[in-house]
């Protein structure tokens, strides 16, 4: 596989997605790819939503509370 130099402003990761999308692969591949990568996203959402969360010394009830408010 000819792996072609890739310059930015693509990052890292557009980068190594080109080099793996160089190749066909079968749809229902395709489709489970696409689903890693939405729960990686979503994994690493929740772990940056989550440090806010304690941060932020947020707990149900003083979330409760701010939406009792508006």
């Amino acid at each position: 596989m000819i792996h072609p130099s890739v310059r930015p402003p693509l990052s890292n990761i557009q980068a190594e997605l080109l080099k793996l999308f160089s190749v066909q692969i079968a749809e229902k591949d395709l489709l489970e790819l696409k689903k890693v990568m939405a729960k990686f996203l979503l994994d690493k959402a929740r772990d940056k939503a989550d440090s806010i969360w304690e941060e932020l010394g947020y707990t149900n009830e003083k979330l409760q509370q701010i939406l009792d408010n508006e």
